[in-house]
């Protein structure tokens, strides 16, 4: 079964794939639905409030200077208010204010330590290597959790997840992991509760986590026995989250515990000598999932619309008149978004009806 896609909204945005298929972009189901987009532009991070950029507004609601010169890595996150952005950097994790000053720093080891490397003058120096981690500011703006590297002792070396008091940055409680870290993303359940955490481990894989501070308790648990699977998306009106198996074999919606609610394989394509999900899934609205299918041949990715409880495929999407690259970035309102490399246009889209 074919289903139109409906334009809802188009506009040129240069750099604006990492809305869909990178990290700027961040939702807050806790924070009356805000959607923003993180946009680096030169030395400054951009904050757009999505919606409005859609809506034609091209002015940022705010913009920070990027703190560290050379270092382009990590995954930053901004406050519900949009009043301070916090940091991944290789060395310290650092919250900024609107005026460019930093309210506080939490430093921790070096991600990608160079032989002999002095790491003085670090506001200037940055190691070579591209591992990094990732931090990301509750929904209700009172914690930050981030994902970095310690030195237990001199010459050891371990990840942790830390959970950080937002208004100074003191630690208040952390979490040893057994990863080696490529890098890293983390997500925040609609509860305001629950943090997940995705580490990516190159070809050895994804380890997956949730967690929970209680005010008093950090309890964490991880799902990866087995599983080797991507987080892909929460939803505020269902209780489980999406993923994506490490190789595309199937989408699996689970429980928070991690039990597997239902689950998916690609579609079948005669024509095609393998078939698999590609690394895009996640909520249209509470009743629909997106995702993405490619095969061997590597030709143009399709997108289907899946039932959000069952995962059936209810049917694949056509884009009238329209270039659609590969990734797609569901919006969790019944729309999602596209991005086409070649003309540098940003798309919102909607299912058209039936």
């Amino acid at each position: 079964m074919s289903l139109t896609a409906q334009l809802r909204a188009s506009l040129h945005l240069p750099g604006g794939a990492a809305l869909v298929n990178g990290s700027g972009y961040e939702s807050r189901a806790g924070a009356r639905g805000v959607r923003r987009a993180l946009l680096e532009h030169g030395h400054e991070l951009e904050v757009y409030d999505l919606d409005e950029l859609l809506a034609g507004e091209r002015a940022p609601i705010a913009t920070f200077p990027l703190p560290w010169p050379g270092w382009c890595h990590g995954v930053h996150s901004v406050s519900p208010a949009g009043d301070v952005a916090v940091f991944s950097g290789q060395r310290a994790v650092r919250a900024v204010g609107l005026d460019g000053q930093a309210l506080w720093e939490y430093r921790h080891a070096c991600w990608g330590p160079e032989l002999g490397h002095p790491h003085t003058g670090e506001e200037q120096q940055v190691c070579r290597g591209s591992e990094h981690g990732s931090c990301r500011v509750s929904d209700d703006g009172s914690l930050v959790w981030a994902h970095v590297v310690v030195e237990p002792e001199p010459g050891e070396w371990q990840e942790v997840w830390v959970v950080l008091d937002a208004r100074d940055g003191r630690e208040l409680a952390r979490l040893p992991l057994e990863s080696a870290a490529a890098g890293s993303h983390q997500m925040s359940h609609p509860d305001g509760v629950h943090m997940g955490l995705e580490i990516g481990m190159g070809q050895d894989g994804i380890l997956l986590h949730w967690a929970r501070w209680d005010g008093e308790q950090l309890t964490g648990w991880d799902l990866n026995e087995g599983m080797d699977r991507i987080l892909m998306d929460v939803h505020p009106a269902h209780p489980g989250f999406l993923t994506v198996h490490h190789d595309g074999w199937d989408v699996r919606l689970h429980a928070l515990d991690g039990s597997v609610l239902a689950r998916r394989e690609a579609p079948a394509d005669e024509d095609a000598e393998r078939v698999q999900w590609s690394w895009v899934c996640g909520f249209v609205d509470a009743a629909t999932v997106i995702a993405a299918s490619t095969d061997r041949g590597r030709r143009q990715p399709r997108h289907w619309l899946l039932d959000a409880r069952t995962l059936e495929i209810r049917g694949e999407i056509t884009y009238p008149g329209a270039a659609v690259d590969g990734c797609v970035r569901p919006l969790g309102d019944g729309t999602w978004l596209t991005y086409a490399g070649t003309t540098g246009t940003l798309t919102r889209w909607a299912a058209a009806p039936a």
